[in-house]
């Protein structure tokens, strides 16, 4: 039976970057305040659709594993924003590097990289398809109401992508696990779907919502209980482990699901001060960033976890390959933006604030 093995990789992050100062400008919150609670000091905010990032990274990808557009087998687009519903934006991607295959989105919110990679290990350990590319895209921004701090400075935009291609060595997916809590449905969730009412405008005014202490806790449940489940089937052990990659939310969520798995912290890798929770993106762009860094070495045991509104919670090993450098490189990019990232929210910001003003002491 073949594995599903990581041979190309790709990430793309907006130009605009919005830091903890410029959310200052008009929100009572300050960069120490942001950073010691979620170890957040900027994010990116697109001024392109979700699919335009989409397509960055996936050329990206499929240009880092050495394969076109015509070579793939099948197209998984992870998002909880996409551009457009009909049709989905896994179609743009696929149109944009010629290929020809099946191509459909998924929402597992940000475990959603993690559950396309369980789908497409199980599409290539079948025969089914040789390569399938995986990406993690999301806008954030569009559900934001920036009046609200407790989430406001928490989300940023970006894309990520990964390309799983078959093989026979033992390199690849080793498990994964994929799970969902809808007990948990109501803690974590945005108002936003064909339940709203287009003929009452106060509908649209939709925008993040969660319980903070709640999540927290079914975070360190989900994301601990799985990668113990698939290091259990694995017969491994926390030294068995080279770098944990998990889900970027709060870095207080890491270290204390780090801590609780008794992993040695410098095996962590965190990258959410340069981007905030980028939900479906963040592992792909985590990946993208730990094989720069060179954190990820060939024949390395990576675990990676993640866990999102659903509630759903995913985590998987992966046994890296003999590759940790791109075979060529794509000059794929967005169009440059001329708007500052204050002036990209400016009405967004405006908006919100009229809805929910300021009170006197506050200001």
């Amino acid at each position: 039976m073949p594995n599903a093995m990581i041979t190309g990789w790709g990430k793309c992050v907006p130009p605009s970057v919005l830091t903890n100062d410029d959310l200052a400008t008009f929100m009572p919150t300050s960069d120490e305040w942001i950073f010691s609670r979620t170890g957040i000091k900027q994010r990116h905010i697109s001024h392109l659709p979700t699919s335009e990032m989409a397509v960055v990274a996936a050329k990206k990808a499929l240009a880092a594993a050495g394969k076109s557009g015509a070579d793939l087998d099948m197209i998984i687009l992870a998002t909880c924003s996409p551009d457009t519903l009909i049709p989905n934006i896994a179609a743009t991607v696929q149109a944009e590097v010629g290929a020809n295959c099946p191509a459909f989105d998924i929402n597992a919110a940000c475990s959603g990289f993690l559950f396309g990679l369980g789908m497409a290990t199980a599409q290539i350990e079948n025969g089914q398809c040789k390569n399938v590319l995986v990406i993690g895209a999301e806008k954030l921004s569009f559900y934001i109401d920036w009046s609200r701090r407790e989430t406001a400075v928490l989300f940023g935009d970006g894309a990520g992508a990964a390309l799983f291609e078959a093989t026979d060595s033992d390199a690849g997916v080793q498990a994964y696990a994929l799970n969902n809590d809808p007990a948990g449905r109501e803690i974590l969730k945005a108002s936003f779907g064909a339940g709203i009412d287009k003929m009452d405008t106060e509908s649209l005014n939709f925008h993040l919502q969660f319980e903070g202490r709640e999540i927290f806790k079914r975070a360190i449940a989900g994301m601990g209980g799985l990668s113990h489940q698939v290091m259990t089937k694995l017969g491994l052990s926390q030294d068995d482990i080279d770098l944990v990659i998990p889900h970027q939310a709060n870095e207080r969520i890491i270290d204390t699901l780090i801590g609780k798995m008794k992993v040695d912290p410098s095996k962590a890798f965190k990258n959410i001060a340069n981007y905030g929770n980028t939900s479906a993106a963040t592992i792909p762009i985590a990946i993208c960033d730990a094989l720069e860094q060179g954190r990820i070495k060939p024949g390395q045991n990576v675990l990676s976890c993640a866990f999102g509104a659903g509630l759903t919670s995913a985590a998987t090993v992966i046994k890296w390959g003999d590759r940790v450098t791109p075979i060529a490189e794509s000059d794929a990019q967005l169009s440059p933006c001329e708007q500052t990232p204050l002036e990209l929210i400016e009405k967004a910001v405006a908006h919100y604030y009229k809805l929910n003003p300021l009170p006197d002491e506050a200001k």
